[in-house]
């Protein structure tokens, strides 16, 4: 998949799980999901936590718009919130039709700035927060995926 896709839209959306997701659960999803990207030429990434999707959903424009009304409709999904939605010149996440990265919860307290909930995403909240926090996710994401690609297992 490459950036002359065509016009390129990406939309990040956050919601609540309706009931609470495993580790099953989310191996379901996931192997949906990227069967289902693979094929409607979209890329993107997937966290979970505590009850809670953050997902960037990005490819051609009417694919991307499709496939957002589809999760408003699923009944997997509750408080479906759009964060982000642009128009990008390139893929952020060409490598991967779903990527994912298990966010564990820790007993320790977060670091000062540190991002451990999505709660900050929630609510009536300013824009500009919302893209900084977007962008910091997907640069995390992108960090942790590149990291583990190149680390021995």
């Amino acid at each position: 998949m490459t950036a002359d896709d065509g016009q390129l839209l990406s939309v990040t959306y956050s919601s609540g799980a309706a009931e609470d997701f495993d580790d099953h659960d989310l191996a379901a999803l996931l192997a949906q999901s990227r069967a289902s990207n693979e094929r409607l030429g979209l890329t993107g990434m997937l966290l979970y936590r505590s009850g809670r999707f953050i997902q960037i959903l990005e490819g051609p424009e009417q694919p991307v718009r499709d496939l957002v009304a589809r999760i408003e409709r699923d009944p997997r999904h509750a408080d479906m919130r759009i964060l982000l939605e642009e128009h990008v010149p390139a893929r952020w996440f060409s490598d991967w039709t779903m990527g994912y990265e298990p966010i564990a919860a820790t007993g320790e307290p977060a670091p000062v700035g540190f991002r451990d909930t999505f709660d900050d995403l929630e609510g009536d909240i300013d824009e500009r927060a919302t893209l900084r926090a977007v962008r910091e996710l997907s640069i995390w994401f992108r960090a942790r995926a590149s990291a583990s690609r190149t680390s021995p297992r």
